[in-house]
């Protein structure tokens, strides 16, 4: 076995190397296109969701409460939650979905 054999086996490695971590670098593309950015997006549309909550919003909480705004805090809001009127404190990240008064009332009329 002379010299040029090996590094004729030492340069077709090298390129088998590279062809090796294709796989893995295709597998993390389709984890980041299927599960990462969609991940993403969700959460920057809660965090939109959460920033335009406004007094008299009907939401529902991650609890299933379901309220009308009544007044806004920092991390807190205000509901007011039916038949009682009682008035509760619950986080804003707790608020999972939001609803005007009036797209409420067109659903159910």
């Amino acid at each position: 076995m002379s010299a040029e054999y090996f590094l004729a086996l030492q340069s077709s490695g090298g390129s088998m190397g590279w062809l090796g971590f294709a796989p893995l670098i295709f597998i993390f593309a389709i984890f980041y296109f299927l599960l990462i950015m969609p991940q993403q997006r969700r959460q920057k549309k809660w965090q939109q969701m959460l920033s335009e909550l406004k007094t008299g919003d009907k939401v529902v909480t991650s609890g299933g409460l379901r309220g009308t705004i009544i007044s806004l805090k920092d991390d807190y809001l205000q509901l007011r939650v039916p038949p009682d009127n009682l008035r509760l404190e619950v986080s804003r990240a707790s608020i999972v979905s939001v609803g005007t008064g009036e797209e409420t009332a067109s659903k159910s009329g």
